[in-house]
């Protein structure tokens, strides 16, 4: 299994809860999808990201599946790029 781990600073608070809302609403609509957890920080520190995603996946295929797929691409990209000012990813394989 492979984790892809996303942390997403918002131009906003507004962005970023609707981000969380953006995020959740891949469950069932991105079928490579094997886990989901987003969250919304609740420090909002200086080094704080605003929102957490992580989808669990099968393997690179399917994180290369997923990079492309309809509605990750033309809902969930589209708004997180147009809101977001910074991210950072990690992907890693689970022992």
């Amino acid at each position: 299994m492979l984790k892809h781990v996303v942390c997403f600073k918002m131009d906003g608070e507004q962005s970023a809860k609707e981000a969380v809302e953006v995020l959740k609403s891949m469950q069932g609509k991105v079928p490579m999808l094997k886990g989901l957890e987003v969250g919304l920080d609740v420090l909002r520190s200086a080094r704080s990201y605003d929102v957490y995603l992580s989808v669990l996946l099968e393997d690179r295929a399917a994180l290369d599946a997923y990079q492309s797929d309809p509605y990750h691409c033309d809902v969930v990209k589209v708004f997180m790029h147009k809101h977001m000012t910074a991210s950072v990813a990690v992907d890693f394989i689970l022992d």
